[in-house]
């Protein structure tokens, strides 16, 4: 089901410090912050070779990346995101084998364009897992 490793999220309560800290002190390319109100985050992506690191940033007053940084003030691994090639299918399948998807079960649209949806972390040692079909 799972074929790679799209990006590994990390919550951060200073965008603009973390996106200096990845560009300026280790030399990778940071694309311009993009804001998904639909998600209430903030987003930056570090281009990798081989995958992508995602800083998350609250935005707008309901977003549950405050409620992860009030729990966590400096920040630190949110999610990580695997790329699926049919994601109603892996949901369905995953359902069906008594995991949990957060949220309505129906896949949103996410920041690249694709849509995505979240797995419990609960039913994943602790890891919350996106799910992005491409």
């Amino acid at each position: 089901m799972l074929s790679r490793l799209n990006h590994v999220a990390i919550a951060v309560p200073d965008l603009s410090a973390a996106s200096a800290h990845y560009r300026d002190a280790l030399g990778a390319n940071v694309s311009a912050p993009q804001d998904l109100p639909e998600h209430g985050v903030t987003v930056v992506f570090v281009e990798l070779g081989n995958t992508k690191i995602e800083l998350l940033h609250p935005f707008g007053e309901r977003s549950p990346i405050q409620g992860f940084l009030d729990k966590n003030p400096g920040g630190g691994m949110h999610h990580v995101c695997f790329e699926v090639a049919d994601i109603k299918a892996a949901r369905d399948k995953l359902k069906a084998e008594g995991k949990r998807v957060v949220g309505d079960g129906e896949p949103k649209i996410g920041a690249h364009g694709k849509p995505v949806l979240f797995l419990h972390p609960k039913d994943f040692s602790g890891t919350l897992i996106e799910l992005e079909e491409v």
